[in-house]
């Protein structure tokens, strides 16, 4: 990969992670309701989900993909109804929880982790745009182990500059809303995105 081709790599996955989508919502709605830092480990957990397609694109795993139509659904229905379930609690918290403090755990973490790569998992969108996007910049009949990594680490710093950019500015507006009235409708309007994009992934497919 040239380091020209490498730039328009950079752009072109820094803008296709702050497009809308269920990745983006999810951000959103944890900003929204928990602050940036709460976001960290979530949007880590969508940016190797998305690395796992790039490294399948480059490899030609996603054509085998392809043909698991019925777990991959399967997949895709988990994560809305899982989306679903977090707009519910963001929904019914108490004012006081959502300006609580963040869980840094290890267990929190992880458990954050595991909720961004299972959002990113079910987006079927996502190795889709991987397989019709990387022939633009790499020669998949030349590819070798170095152009791969490069790729990954620059889906990587794209991504989560992208994603924490976002995350950043919806925190910064959460500093507006400080009375528990207005913490609640913060809180309901943050279940209200996170359940419209397990709606979406759920319908969309």
């Amino acid at each position: 990969m040239t380091a020209q081709a490498a730039l328009t790599f950079f752009l072109a996955v820094f803008i296709f992670g702050i497009t809308p989508g269920p990745g983006v919502f999810a951000i959103l709605a944890r900003a929204l309701a928990q602050g940036a830092w709460a976001c960290s480990w979530l949007a880590l957990g969508m940016v190797i989900s998305d690395i796992c397609y790039l490294v399948m694109a480059c490899y030609g795993l996603a054509m085998v993909a392809t043909h698991w139509e019925e777990v991959f659904t399967l997949i895709r229905l988990l994560g809305a109804a899982y989306l679903l379930y977090l707009g519910w609690k963001m929904w019914r918290a108490v004012p006081e929880l959502a300006q609580g403090e963040v869980d840094t755990s290890r267990r929190g973490a992880l458990l954050s982790f595991l909720q961004g790569f299972l959002i990113s998992a079910s987006n079927p969108k996502v190795i889709l745009f991987y397989i019709a996007f990387l022939p633009t910049f790499m020669d998949l009949s030349q590819l070798s182990h170095e152009d791969v990594f490069l790729a990954a680490v620059l889906t990587l710093i794209a991504l989560m500059l992208g994603l924490m950019l976002i995350a950043w500015a919806a925190a910064r507006a959460r500093r507006y809303f400080r009375s528990p009235q207005a913490m609640r409708g913060l809180n309901r309007v943050a279940g209200s995105i996170m359940a419209s994009a397990g709606l979406y992934l759920g319908v969309k497919g």
